[in-house]
């Protein structure tokens, strides 16, 4: 038989048998469809959405009964300008893989945006609703702007076109207002950070009465640092009034809702801070013309009244009254008047009399007789103090004399001498000192000092 079929040129071989491991036919398929699906565009509704600590992103694609699960990690997430959730339609751009721990079919998504609405809008209507919930756009809480201050702190770029415009009309407006800027990017990833900076410098230094934040008109994407819910909480905080100027009247951003004022442009931002002198001057005048035309209607009315009191019969007794008093005061008066009048003649007339008396009275011949009994007094006191002094003298010099006659240093002047052992002991008697014993001379002028050399008998009394 198989010689027939090899004649007739028929070959059946047993196809050959190979058996894959698992890894391996999931790490091929994985390779193929990569190649094959490397950049592809996937439209769905997410469902099962995770967020989880890690950053990455965690969701199902739905569409109809097919679905797919869907991976977005951290540094392809945090580009995302809206928050993804359940039930939003969206187009997402990733490359389809197959993660092999599970065998499962999944996309890697890189870009995610929502169906119909852009992503900038989307983030924007979320942020918006969220801070609506929370009271920051309430009415209650923003802060009224001062009308005419007179420091004002400006939050832009040193380059915007808006900043000379904002500058240009506070000063035709009112050229004495001081003005500090606070240069910032106001587009870009760094321009939220450094707005919010700016906030915090004039909230810390007090040294402004309102806050102006300014940027020019641009795209929705130029304006989206300020669609930033870190610079909308600070913004909120803000102790100091602040006003949103950003782009053009028709764009609005966070910062619009959160600030105390929105002006429609930065021009408008400058009007709307500060009044003109001449408006200032022209409701100063109204007021004062309404002030005018009130006071003369109350003096008006003042005067009717009083002219109504007047005529009353109870008012024409009160003047009859008042008329009475004051002709008692008067009466008073003149009467306290010649009082006066007389007190003061009385002490005039006393003053003559005593200055009469004193004119006979001469105070210098008193004081003469008591500066010669006074002379008197001194010289005698002088006399017997001298007399007593002379007097002490005399007996001194007596009682000095017989104190000199007594003393032992007279005696020595006439050629005595006085001998004194080593002790200090006086010598009386020959026999007393030992031979080789010092003895003290004492002359009237003068010490000798001796040594016994020879003991001497005592002679019998």
């Amino acid at each position: 038989m198989s010689s027939l079929a090899d004649q007739m040129g028929f070959n059946f071989c047993a196809p050959e048998r190979r058996v894959w491991k698992v890894r391996d036919l999931v790490a091929a398929v994985r390779t193929q469809i990569e190649r094959e699906y490397s950049d592809a565009w996937v439209e769905g509704e997410i469902s099962n959405f995770r967020a989880p600590e890690s950053g990455h992103l965690y969701f199902t694609l739905k569409d109809g009964n097919a679905q797919i699960r869907i991976v977005m990690f951290r540094s392809s997430a945090r580009l995302l300008r809206f928050r993804p959730a359940d039930g939003l339609q969206v187009v997402l751009r990733g490359r389809v893989t197959i993660y092999e721990d599970r065998g499962e079919l999944q996309v890697s998504a890189e870009y995610l945006e929502p169906k119909g609405a852009g992503s900038l809008q989307l983030a924007f209507e979320q942020l918006k609703a969220k801070l609506e919930a929370e009271g920051l756009f309430s009415a209650e809480r923003k802060k009224t702007i001062p009308s005419l201050p007179s420091r004002i702190g400006i939050i832009t770029s040193g380059q915007a076109a808006a900043l000379h415009d904002l500058l240009n009309i506070l000063q035709r407006r009112h050229h004495s207002v001081n003005v500090l800027i606070y240069p910032a990017q106001v587009q870009g990833d760094a321009a939220p950070h450094e707005v919010a900076a700016g906030v915090r410098y004039f909230n810390q230094q007090k040294n402004v009465e309102v806050i102006i934040i300014a940027r020019g008109g641009g795209s929705a994407e130029d304006l989206a640092s300020f669609n930033d819910e870190g610079l909308a909480r600070v913004v909120a905080a803000s102790k100091i009034p602040l006003i949103s100027a950003i782009g053009h009247e028709t764009d609005f951003t966070i910062l619009d809702f959160v600030a105390d004022l929105r002006a429609p442009t930065p021009s408008a931002a400058a009007e709307l801070v500060i009044r003109s002198r001449q408006e200032i001057e022209g409701q100063a005048a109204a007021l004062y013309e309404r002030l005018e035309r009130a006071m003369h209607y109350r003096l008006l009315m003042q005067r009717q009244a009083l002219t109504e009191l007047a005529q009353h019969g109870a008012f024409a007794r009160m003047m009859e009254v008042i008329h009475a008093r004051q002709q008692k005061l008067d009466d008073l008066a003149h009467r306290m008047e010649l009082a006066e009048r007389q007190a003061i003649e009385r002490l005039l007339r006393r003053w003559e009399t005593v200055s009469a008396a004193i004119r006979h009275y001469d105070l210098r011949l008193v004081l003469s007789g008591m500066r010669r009994e006074l002379e008197s007094w001194t010289s005698a006191l002088v006399a017997v103090t001298r007399n007593v002094l002379l007097q002490h003298r005399v007996r001194s010099e007596r009682l000095q004399t017989a104190l000199e006659s007594l003393s032992p240093l007279a005696i020595l002047e006439r050629g005595y001498a006085l001998v004194f052992d080593a002790a200090g002991k006086l010598v009386k008697d020959a026999g007393q000192p030992n031979p080789g014993d010092e003895l003290s001379i004492r002359l009237a002028r003068g010490t000798l000092r001796t040594e016994v050399l020879k003991e001497v008998k005592k002679k019998d009394q």
